[in-house]
């Protein structure tokens, strides 16, 4: 870590070193992870030539699997895909099925960290004020407004102030399947959010998120980060005044 006093550093205000320090301690816990990703995936059988496509067996169709989807591509592999409506739709077309444990061929995976798609609690409160980027809350919108509890103890519910509510459902059709770009650029368009401009992606814990980025990606905008520490996160560390709700919001 760079000394924030030493001639090729510029100087900083302590709350700016201690965010740039925050940062890079962040990015360096991930980049730890990174080995552990790359141990994990080649485990799977994925190499640097593997096409990865990912599913869920979820209710809505899909709902987790957009967060694999971009984790392979934050640890730098960009060939995955998602199977439309996931299992759900799989079984409702009647295709077949396997059973038993699979044992793929391990194959050597090297994942390297691409922080331009994570945005981290110092990110988004320096947001506040500087207003560079818009931000989509993915939650329900009970949840988003303070009106339906968190479905974790100890964190109330309400949203970042600033913050666009667009349910990660709303990416979806009643079937499941993800809706075409032209009705997701139509969801963005009702919602003011502006796909020319910087945007970034949040929920309750970064995994519906990932909706949000996915519905920019297939209307060509693929560079939309996650905050990955989400509404469980920002309700832990911001200060009352900057949890919006209609509800109890943050009384200490």
């Amino acid at each position: 870590m760079a000394d924030p006093g030493s001639p090729e550093t510029p100087a900083c205000s302590p709350s700016v070193t201690a965010a740039m320090a925050s940062k890079q301690l962040f990015c360096a816990l991930v980049s730890a992870h990174a080995a552990h990703f790359s141990e994990y995936a080649g485990r799977l059988g994925v190499g640097a030539a593997t096409h990865v496509v990912v599913y869920d067996a979820s209710d809505q169709g899909l709902y987790a699997a957009p967060r694999v989807w971009w984790m392979f591509r934050v640890f730098g592999h960009r060939t995955v895909s998602l199977l439309d409506g996931g299992l759900r739709n799989w079984l409702r077309q009647g295709l077949p099925l396997s059973s038993g444990k699979s044992r793929p061929q391990p194959a050597e995976f090297h994942a390297v960290l691409d922080p331009a798609y994570i945005k981290t609690y110092e990110d988004i409160k320096e947001n506040l004020e500087s207003r560079r980027f818009q931000v989509v809350d993915a939650r329900a919108a009970g949840r988003f407004r303070g009106t339906e509890p968190e479905p974790r103890d100890g964190i109330e519910p309400g949203h970042i102030p600033g913050t666009i509510n667009i349910p990660f459902t709303d990416f979806l059709t009643e079937d499941g399947l993800e809706k075409s770009p032209e009705e997701i650029r139509r969801l963005f368009q009702d919602k003011k959010v502006d796909l020319s401009l910087p945007l970034v992606a949040t929920c309750g814990s970064g995994v519906t998120a990932c909706h949000v980025a996915l519905g920019a990606y297939l209307c060509g905008k693929p560079d939309v980060p996650i905050y990955d520490g989400s509404w469980v996160e920002w309700y832990m560390r911001a200060q009352p005044e900057d949890i919006i709700s209609e509800g109890r919001g943050k009384i200490h």
